[in-house]
């Protein structure tokens, strides 16, 4: 096919805005990268050939003046409770909001999706002084209770499109066959809209490893502080150590490249599965 001058240029055009936004979003990442592996000369530099290193790596976790482990292991506890309480209640109120009919649904739904709209801002002092009297704050059970409210309604009313997107006579035929109620869900739902499940976990999961507002006010010390907030203590007199504050987002960031190389497949059909009833 022949184009004609003017889709030449929009082909063009197509390309060259391709590449900005690719550049936009991958240049921070690949600038991140190289200066983790930098010295501090070199970091305050636009060198991209010197000499690597993995020292940054490991004053972080030495000890002195810093020790993220423990903050690593804060980090993953309270993200992978977050996803094993939250998305399996979730899937739970999904299938009954999708499935029966009650008197206030509407209202109830309404209210589920309000949460998500309410600033962090103005549930934080409320939420600070209930942790205070229950003696939550500093601890990894406040943290994943925090998290809980944050993700639970979102991931409610995304898993409700996908399995309102079913055919109710597939559920029926499983109840005639003999199932329970809980067994039709667990064999027969569940398994057709796992691939909505899976993005429901990886929002659940990504919200909760990323939080930072909470995870800040809510904790004072290294037994439940998680590595975002880890992050501000790179904050040193003499400024910003670029190199090592690189070094410990490339931390932050590589659980989030391996879960998006995991599920890749899975969280591309999640995403369409709902979209069409």
């Amino acid at each position: 096919m022949i184009k004609t001058p003017m889709q030449r240029i929009f082909a063009v055009l197509r390309v060259i805005g391709v590449l900005f936004i690719l550049y936009f979003v991958t240049f921070p990442i690949f600038w991140m990268a190289l200066t983790a592996f930098k010295n501090n000369r070199d970091a305050y530099s636009t060198k991209i050939f010197f000499e690597p290193t993995l020292n940054n790596f490991r004053i972080l976790f030495d000890g002195n003046p810093y020790d993220f482990a423990p903050l690593i292991m804060n980090s993953v506890i309270v993200s992978v409770t977050t996803v094993l309480i939250g998305v399996p209640l979730a899937v739970m109120a999904a299938y009954a909001f999708s499935r029966y009919k009650f008197r206030g649904q509407n209202l109830l739904l309404v209210l589920v999706l309000s949460a998500q709209f309410l600033p962090a801002t103005v549930v934080l002092l409320p939420y600070f002084i209930q942790f205070r009297n229950f003696g939550l704050l500093d601890t990894r059970t406040g943290l994943i209770i925090m998290h809980l409210t944050i993700s639970i309604p979102f991931a409610i009313w995304l898993v409700k499109g996908f399995i309102d997107s079913l055919p109710e006579e597939i559920e029926q035929a499983a109840l005639v066959d003999g199932c329970t109620e809980f067994q039709t869900l667990r064999y027969v739902t569940l398994p057709l809209i796992m691939p909505g499940v899976i993005v429901a976990t990886v929002f659940t999961f990504v919200g909760s490893w990323n939080e930072f507002l909470f995870a800040f006010i809510m904790t004072t010390s290294n037994r439940a502080r998680p590595m975002m907030v880890g992050l501000l203590a790179l904050n040193e007199i003499d400024g910003i150590p670029w190199e090592k504050l690189s070094a410990a987002s490339m931390i932050i960031m590589i659980p989030m490249f391996i879960l998006a190389l995991t599920i890749r497949k899975y969280f591309v059909a999640g995403l369409t599965m709902g979209a069409v009833k």
